[in-house]
């Protein structure tokens, strides 16, 4: 994964901000919207974009776009770099692959202690039943 490459294939929008900020949220469009077509993407490898779209499917459009927004700061600069910077901390989290578990097998040792354990407490319950007196 080239992060340069990646970057400038990346698509931003500015929109009007909405929430507090009186007249300035009127007038200057600070909000950016970051748009990825993950389809048409030149920077990641055809197994890449597998994983991407497995890992990342509840947050792509049916077209395989990613959209992520910004309107954390009033700055339209500073909510560029904060959108860019979640994208790239997003697809690298995507593309990690977990590694498989390994089954292991339960010592010999552990499967005996467990029984003893049940076999404690089974005779502790029946120690407290009244006794029969027939």
């Amino acid at each position: 994964m080239e992060v340069e490459k990646i970057i400038s294939e990346l698509h931003f929008k500015a929109v009007r901000s909405s929430g507090a900020g009186g007249q300035n949220v009127n007038k200057v469009s600070s909000k950016v919207v970051l748009i990825f077509d993950l389809q048409h993407s030149q920077a990641l490898f055809e197994d890449e974009k597998k994983v991407l779209q497995t890992n990342l499917a509840s947050r792509l459009t049916t077209d395989f776009v990613l959209i992520l927004n910004c309107d954390e700061d009033r700055s339209q600069i500073k909510n560029k770099e904060i959108v860019i910077k979640r994208f790239l901390q997003l697809i690298k989290k995507a593309l990690i692959i977990p590694k498989e578990r390994k089954l292991t097998k339960i010592p010999k040792s552990v499967i005996r202690k467990r029984i003893k354990d049940k076999k404690n407490i089974s005779d502790i319950k029946k120690s407290r039943k009244k006794p029969n007196l027939e």
